[in-house]
């Protein structure tokens, strides 16, 4: 039988290593992609090399080399958000929301896993993620997953890519305690969204991570700027 494989979209955040170590608990042949678009974090490149290379899994970064603006984490002129209230945060889409980000990101995958065979695309979208950035939303998942079927050789001829987003309905709780299960190892994964060497601790998704690890009564292993 030919070996289950997906393509697995990391950006080495805590959402996405997650779904890279249940794809993997799930028997799939992981091939995960990353992508530089000359964003604010850097960092969370190195990270998802990190994961890629404990694990064995073959891993490739794609340069996007156009001027994305219209977002803080594309546009040095633009602050990133912080301190805000965690019950205010996802109100409204933020300016750290990238234009059609996900939509080119998945459109790479899907080409990837047609090349590849594969039969799925993991996407680490969740519910704090889609309350603000539009290209995180269930019907957005929805409808890109028929694009799949419409776009592809294989999904017209009866195969077709499907679209997985596991933790769309979880909370960033909830994903810890799933990772924990799964033994992912917080310490090389990286959500602040500043250009640090040292996540800030107070933009938006550091605030979130902190904030889901301490609901828990427990310890990031993320070392974060002291005094936050």
């Amino acid at each position: 039988m030919s070996p289950k494989r997906a393509v697995i979209l990391l950006s080495g955040g805590l959402d996405s290593a997650t779904v890279l170590y249940l794809a993997r608990e799930q028997g799939y042949q992981c091939y995960a992609l990353s992508f530089d678009y000359r964003q604010r974090h850097q960092r969370e490149l190195a990270a998802a090399k990190t994961l890629t290379a404990a694990l064995g899994v073959t891993h490739q970064i794609l340069q996007l080399d156009f001027p994305w603006g219209g977002s803080a984490l594309t546009d040095p002129s633009l602050a990133v958000p912080q301190r805000q209230p965690i019950d205010q945060i996802g109100e409204s889409i933020p300016i750290t929301y990238v234009p059609a980000r996900n939509t080119i990101f998945l459109s790479y995958a899907l080409a990837y896993a047609e090349v590849l065979a594969a039969q799925q695309v993991w996407l680490g979208a969740n519910v704090l993620d889609y309350s603000g950035y539009p290209d995180c939303r269930p019907d957005y998942i929805q409808a890109m997953g028929e694009v799949y079927r419409l776009g592809t050789r294989q999904g017209r001829t009866g195969a077709p890519i499907t679209l997985e987003a596991p933790l769309v309905e979880m909370s960033k709780a909830e994903i810890i305690q799933l990772g924990n299960r799964l033994g992912v190892p917080w310490q090389d994964t990286w959500s602040c969204y500043q250009g640090l060497v040292v996540a800030c601790g107070v933009c938006d998704a550091c605030q979130l991570r902190s904030g889901a690890f301490a609901s828990l009564g427990l310890a990031d292993p993320l070392p974060y700027q002291a005094g936050n």
